[in-house]
């Protein structure tokens, strides 16, 4: 679907193109200013949720939060963003004017976003470059950034959790880590760590990879990150530096909804999409090997208490 939305995109004149761009931040920054007129009335992130550039309704979270919360450096990293055609901070960057550093581990998508407009519109630096645990700290202070960071994204399908518990050289005001919800609410896990993980090549699917929502929970807590609830799509978790949540309302410090999933990721050997059910996608993983974190030990994913 999303080679085909670009496919159309590129076809439009320049024109067109800018008139779509501005009849789309116009909209979304009235939706934005919207919601923070409603402030504490805010009950849970699904309420705020938009979508421009962001898989599915991250832009409007994102929006509502850095108008709530004080940011005093406005600049973002945001690492796994394939061509940045589909991304968290796009909107931002465009419409806010952040600072912002995006890496990816293919540098054919790292020149495409180099040859479009917005590198050199706006302050945007693109890396090409393979993240582990081993690299994050070293990547993110070549950034230049501050060390109070308004922003980090982490979506790299596979090694999330223990590059964020790696991190030590920063601290954001605002994190989003992507997640797995086939996982379960309950329990703390994660994929085992590989220097070199690959979500494919792990397992065919497509459906081994990340950490628990749980697992991040517990993780932000250790880091000083307040968790304050998931995009309703059941993809990515928002978590807000300890310090700052006296500005948040009272309602999204208590706890927030988990969302089943709905879409439909499991693959077959050849690369085909499968459209399984999600009884039909848990056992189609159930005898790969996980991490767990509490007990430090490795475990079988059909040992993973689900719900409850």
């Amino acid at each position: 679907m999303k080679k085909s939305i670009k496919k159309i995109y590129r076809q439009l004149t320049r024109t067109d193109r800018e008139e779509r761009h501005t009849l789309m931040h116009l909209q979304a920054k009235r939706l934005a200013n919207e919601n923070y007129v409603r402030g504490g009335g805010v009950k849970s992130l699904k309420e705020v949720e938009f979508k421009v550039y962001s898989q599915w309704g991250e832009d409007g979270i994102i929006q509502y939060l850095i108008q709530i919360l004080p940011i005093l450096n406005k600049t973002f990293i945001e690492f796994g963003v394939q061509d940045y055609t589909e991304a968290n901070t796009r909107f931002l960057l465009e419409a806010d004017n952040w600072s912002g550093m995006i890496m990816d581990g293919s540098k054919e998508n790292m020149d495409t976003v180099r040859r479009e407009d917005i590198y050199w519109r706006y302050d945007l630096n693109a890396v090409p470059v393979f993240i582990t645990r081993e690299n994050i700290n070293t990547l993110l202070l070549k950034s230049g950034f501050d060390r109070d960071l308004g922003i980090l994204s982490i979506d790299i399908d596979g090694n999330d959790y223990w590059v964020w518990k790696e991190i030590n050289v920063m601290q954001p005001r605002i994190i989003i880590c992507e997640y797995n919800p086939i996982f379960g609410k309950k329990e703390e896990v994660t994929t085992i760590y590989k220097a070199d993980f690959d979500r494919t090549r792990e397992h065919y699917s497509n459906l081994l990879f990340g950490a628990s929502l749980q697992a991040l929970i517990s993780l932000g807590k250790e880091k000083g990150y307040t968790f304050i609830g998931t995009c309703s799509n059941a993809a990515n978790a928002f978590f807000v530096r300890n310090d700052l949540i006296k500005y948040l309302p009272k309602e999204l410090l208590i706890d927030q909804p988990w969302y089943e999933h709905k879409s439909r990721q499991a693959r077959d050997e050849k690369g085909n999409l499968l459209f399984l059910t999600h009884e039909e996608e848990w056992e189609l993983i159930q005898d790969c090997t996980i991490w767990d974190i509490k007990n430090r030990c490795e475990k079988k994913v059909r040992e993973i208490e689900r719900n409850g």
